[in-house]
């Protein structure tokens, strides 16, 4: 089924159906360069699925020749975006302001990473600058092999902030963030996959999109609380030690461990059927 229809939606599409929701950048006339509505209509639209339990994978995708060519040059000029309205009479305080904005941004892309469910990511073409950003906070990345990826904040004389050097510092080896944070070079489609950073090239973007699209549909077929466990304790052992690790997924099946939902596996094997498990609960955020 298709996702019901929003208004407001003027920088994405999106549909769910098999229990994937596909989201969509949807500005090919752009390049789906990130403009001010995009800040605001992704993590609406993935706390809008993750909260509310809609799908049991995200997949992220792009239209056109490019998957994003980075932060809209609008973002930097409109006074109204908080970026070029700083007073020099009293600059302290309106950068201790302009901290805060930052946090919106990354925060942006951090309910990729904090969604309940997987989010995978089709890469096509160039992937620029906060593009980068965003891609790192997905849990699988795949692209075609036209694809390249750029920190691009160097070449226009800025530092990355909005989680290119959190995130791709625990993806790929360290000298090769440097180089690209330091030189702006694009880091091509195979030399992405011999790093790390995708897990598959492919040659067309038809491809791409039929084997991440598929990959999401074995994902949702199996039992989301064990794929929503995964996920947490993966992150949690990216940001914690071995030992800390271990003693989390000791506590979370204490109180998570659901023989329920292995005896369906086991009963769906035997009968030779689709196992039927139960979705995530919607999350309470109101009283």
């Amino acid at each position: 089924m298709n996702a019901p229809a929003h208004p407001a939606w003027t920088c994405f599409s999106v549909e769910i159906a098999d229990h994937v929701a596909h989201v969509r950048l949807n500005r090919p006339d752009a390049m789906n360069a990130l403009n001010r509505a995009f800040w605001n209509e992704l993590p609406a639209i993935i706390r809008d699925i993750n909260d509310n339990a809609r799908a049991r994978v995200i997949v992220l995708s792009s239209t056109g020749k490019h998957f994003t060519a980075g932060m809209d040059l609008s973002v930097f000029t409109d006074p109204e975006a908080g970026v070029t309205s700083r007073s020099e009479s009293d600059r302290a305080t309106a950068m201790e302001a302009f901290r805060y904005h930052v946090h919106y941004l990354q925060n942006t892309f951090s309910c990729l990473d904090e969604a309940r469910m997987p989010v995978l990511v089709a890469v096509q073409g160039g992937c620029v600058g906060a593009g980068v950003d965003m891609i790192s906070a997905c849990d699988i990345r795949y692209c075609t092999s036209d694809a390249f990826f750029v920190i691009q904040e160097i070449n226009i004389g800025m530092t990355a902030d909005v989680g290119t050097f959190p995130r791709l510092c625990k993806l790929i080896p360290e000298g090769w963030v440097r180089e690209m944070a330091y030189t702006g070079r694009r880091l091509p489609a195979a030399r992405a996959r011999e790093i790390g950073l995708v897990n598959e090239v492919f040659d067309t973007h038809e491809a791409l999109l039929a084997h991440v699209l598929d990959t999401a549909r074995e994902i949702a077929s199996k039992p989301p609380l064990a794929v929503a466990g995964s996920k947490v304790m993966v992150n949690y052992a990216r940001d914690h030690s071995i030992k800390d690790a271990l003693d989390y997924i000791a506590v979370w099946q204490t109180g998570m461990f659901a023989p329920q939902h292995m005896m369906e596996s086991f009963a769906a094997k035997q009968e030779k059927r689709a196992p039927d498990y139960p979705d995530l609960h919607p999350l309470r955020n109101t009283m």
